[in-house]
């Protein structure tokens, strides 16, 4: 009896000892409800932020605004062609020093979301995958293929044992509470089929098996292995259900708005809208969402994919491209997100009861036994507002919104009710003209030493393996002096037919056509009557890559460049193709060959200037030095009188540049209410798709900064400024009786806030009235009913000031202009400077 009581005391010693060791090595968990950490349920709100889309410097501030925009988690993708470029060699510098960034979130008190993927997708140049992959022998990419496995493997063991290495995942102490394997992969797994799913469990037990401590998740994948997570991405997510009952229920990419596409108008999502998604999400038990984008950033250099994503990644995103406050996108998130944290302790005790308050309206109340309390109000309607009632009190709920009631009782946010304020961007001219010199481009007509010649034509990147967008195809056209062309003047038609993206068409050195296609048809066809002339006629092609695709099934297979058929009709002798002719190849530019970009390379060649600079001609390289503006502020290129190509600051590539490829698409007033989709609001029909492109402070010196551009159509550098960009009015838009999470525990009225950034004052009251004003922000005018002492209090109490706030109520501005109308508000607009 003894020795089996000892026996059982040491084996409950035993038990003590392991459950001890789980608690400290398994510190995040989950159940049905929420992500546990440390033993607590949370409601986690994260956000996207892509280390290589900004720079070391802009981190810290990125990660505090993010802070303070309510955000628990940063979330970021693992770039695997930004870190192994080369088979085994890797980089984990600057833009790409992964350790400092999550330090850096460590440091500022927030989690990490690490998504190793490492697919990616992203928009991002061949979906993040290096391009030596492309020709690793026997390789499929995304399947159950040895080759690609080992390859895949391999970069996610180095990944996982470096952070392991720098005691970074939450089991040891560090920031990372959850690890993505793979990335949306349930659409590809339902095309391939039995061996999508084969990878699909092999990909989820390897990564399981790397022993990191926290959970792994697969977004956008309807079946997952056990004991992977289930994630949703899209607009909306209040449906999705994860595929087991004891898992979570999270939203890996909420889109704040959408990808801008070199030719294609500007999307934007209305913060409302947005509002309204997340809240109909967490009232439907949701505990999880990740904004993608939080900060979208840039597409510096040749990183963006599609093909055909522009340099800027902005994507609407709470932060914008530049790092500073998309507002009131920011601030009503902001305000969003405090107030689910004061709903909290119910969401994560309680399933919601749901109860119907009208035909569109309905209640969720979530009550825990410990007597938390917490109520979603929320009206489906997408035009009117619906008064409802609700434990005996009659609510006001504007279209297409949701309430927030912690305690059941007490709004204190409104999703469609935008309690922070907006702001009007400008982009303000710090210099306003540069001194250029230019150097023309060499147009490849001859054979040399950087040329090889081969029969037929070659797929581009298999040539160039992406060491640039740009290849040359070179062949010679012989015509008899007996061509009756020659005397008729029908010249031929040349029919050319690439895979993309852009091609321009030389003959004898000119210029005669160019053609590129779009994202929805990256294939090209060319055609255009060639004028040729007797004897030897040199026929060049510039094929150009505008990003190598980033999404598809094997997208690997996919080529880029002249696989023609090239054909020229009108001849003596009928139609001639010359697709199995023998061509000169040439990888690149001449100038990227001399790095023109770089003050070294620039002095390898003669530049011209002045009156003999060369403008508004195709295939040119212009330079140019500047010194840096004074300030802080954030800066930019105004390029919208260039054509297409690329830029570089100090030997340090922007990105690419297209103005020229003007908006197309519809553009009309947006209204909040109704289902979003990246169709719907968009802006910039008519205009460039991009105009200004970002440039980091940090790659400045104070003097003599190096500006290189090449323009493949012909722009006009003339009118290239430098611009800063700044707040230049700030406005509120405040409902009398709106709630207000600064009172939600009085009865004191609402209060319209404003405030300039630091630096900056209310110099003006552009714009005030209290009762039915019309407009935006930018653009406000006064409705049918008017407070004639608007502008009084707002001038008393805000010039002069940085910030300032006025209570919302007819007796601040007069006395009430419109008994007869019971919902009026304050619409303010005020110019810092």
């Amino acid at each position: 009896m003894g020795k089996l009581c000892g026996a059982k005391f040491r084996m409950l010693l035993v038990v003590l000892l392991f459950s001890w060791i789980l608690s400290v090595t398994s510190s995040v968990t989950y159940d049905h409800k929420a992500v546990i950490i440390n033993g607590q349920r949370r409601i986690l709100f994260s956000g996207s932020i892509h280390y290589p889309r900004s720079t070391p410097e802009m981190w810290p501030e990125l990660i505090q605004k993010a802070k303070e925009g309510g955000l628990d988690v940063i979330q970021t993708y693992v770039f695997w062609n930004g870190h192994e470029p080369s088979p085994g060699k890797y980089y984990f510098e600057d833009q790409y020093d992964l350790v400092r960034f999550i330090k850096l979130v460590q440091q500022a008190g927030l989690y990490v979301h690490l998504r190793i993927g490492p697919y990616i997708c992203g928009e991002w140049n061949f979906g993040g995958f290096p391009v030596w992959l492309k020709y690793v022998p026997g390789i499929e990419f995304r399947t159950d293929n040895e080759p690609f496995k080992a390859a895949m493997k391999g970069f996610t063991e180095k990944i996982v044992n470096m952070m392991k290495a720098e005691r970074l995942f939450e089991s040891q102490g560090g920031p990372i509470i959850l690890s993505q394997i793979e990335n949306e992969y349930g659409p590809v797994e339902w095309k391939i089929g039995a061996p999508g799913k084969a990878y699909a469990e092999w990909a989820a037990s390897m990564a399981v098996g790397l022993g990191t401590g926290v959970p792994w998740i697969m977004c956008k994948q309807e079946h997952v292995p056990d004991p992977i997570i289930n994630t949703c991405n899209g607009f909306y997510c209040e449906r999705f259900e994860p595929e087991k009952q004891n898992r979570p229920k999270m939203w890996t990419e909420l889109w704040t708005g959408w990808f801008t596409e070199f030719g294609l108008a500007v999307p934007h999502r209305p913060a409302e809208d947005m509002a309204f998604a997340v809240l109909r999400f967490i009232q439907n038990r949701g505990s999880f969402v990740n904004y993608y984008m939080y900060h979208g950033g840039t597409n510096f250099g040749r990183t963006s994919g599609g093909p055909f994503i522009a340099t800027s990644y902005d994507y609407d995103a709470p932060l914008d491209e530049y790092g500073l406050p998309r507002e009131p996108k920011w601030g009503h998130m902001r305000d969003l997100h405090k107030a689910v944290k004061l709903c909290e302790p119910a969401l994560v005790s309680a399933n919601p009861n749901v109860t119907r308050l009208g035909k569109n309206q309905e209640a969720h109340v979530f009550k825990s036994d410990s007597g938390a309390c917490a109520a979603f109000l929320a009206n489906y309607d997408e035009q009117y507002t619906v008064k409802v009632n609700f434990w005996n009190t009659e609510y006001n709920l504007p279209p297409w919104s949701i309430s927030i009631l912690p305690g059941c009782k007490n709004v204190v946010f409104n999703s469609a009710r935008l309690g922070a304020q907006s702001t009007v961007m400008n982009m303000t001219p710090v210099i306003k003209s540069f001194s250029w010199q230019s150097y023309e481009e060499e147009t490849v007509s001859a054979y040399g030493n950087d040329t090889f010649a081969m029969k037929g034509l070659y797929e581009q990147l298999n040539l160039t393996r992406d060491s640039t967008d740009y290849l040359w195809y070179t062949t010679d056209i012989t015509i008899k002096p007996d061509e009756a062309f020659l005397k008729t003047g029908q010249y031929p038609l040349l029919t050319i037919l690439s895979a993309g993206h852009a091609l321009h068409v030389f003959l004898n050195g000119q210029l005669v056509g160019t053609v590129y296609g779009s994202q929805e048809k990256p294939k090209l066809t060319y055609s255009g009557n060639l004028k040729l002339r007797a004897g030897i006629n040199k026929l060049s092609l510039l094929s150009v890559a505008v990003g190598l695709p980033n999404v598809g099934v094997h997208f690997e297979r996919w080529n880029v460049g002249v696989l023609g058929p090239v054909t020229l009709k009108g001849l003596n002798s009928g139609m001639w193709d010359l697709s199995t002719w023998e061509w000169s190849y040439k990888v690149g530019l001449k100038g990227e060959a001399l790095s023109l970009y770089t003050p070294v390379g620039s002095s390898s060649v003669k530049w011209m200037q002045g009156s003999s600079l060369v403008s508004k001609q195709p295939m040119q390289w212009y330079k140019t030095t500047f010194n840096a503006p004074g300030g802080n502020a954030p800066l930019a290129l105004d390029t919208n009188t260039m054509g297409k190509g690329q830029m570089w600051i100090n030997g340090r590539s922007i990105g690419r540049h297209w103005p020229a490829y003007t908006a197309r698409g519809n553009c009309r007033e947006c209204s909040y209410a109704g289902t979003f989709n990246d169709k719907k609001c968009r802006t910039n029909c008519g205009e460039a798709s991009q105009r200004w492109y970002h440039v980091p402070r940090s790659w400045l010196s104070p003097t003599g900064n190096f500006l290189v551009i090449f323009e493949e159509l012909g722009g006009d550098p003339s009118s290239i400024s430098l611009v800063e960009r700044k707040v230049g009015s700030v406005c509120a838009d405040i409902y009398d009786g709106q709630p207000s999470l600064r009172s939600w525990h009085t009865a004191s009225k609402p209060k319209a806030h404003l405030w300039c950034p630091p630096g900056q004052n209310i110099t003006q009251i552009k714009f005030a009235s209290y009762g039915t004003p019309q407009g935006k922000c930018g653009n406000y005018w006064e409705g049918s009913c008017h407070a004639h002492k608007s502008y009084d209090p707002l001038q008393k109490r805000c010039i002069g000031k940085q910030s300032c706030s006025v209570s919302v109520a007819p007796e601040i501005f007069g006395g009430d202009p419109c008994p007869e109308i019971t919902s009026k508000k304050l619409s303010v607009e005020a110019v810092c400077s």
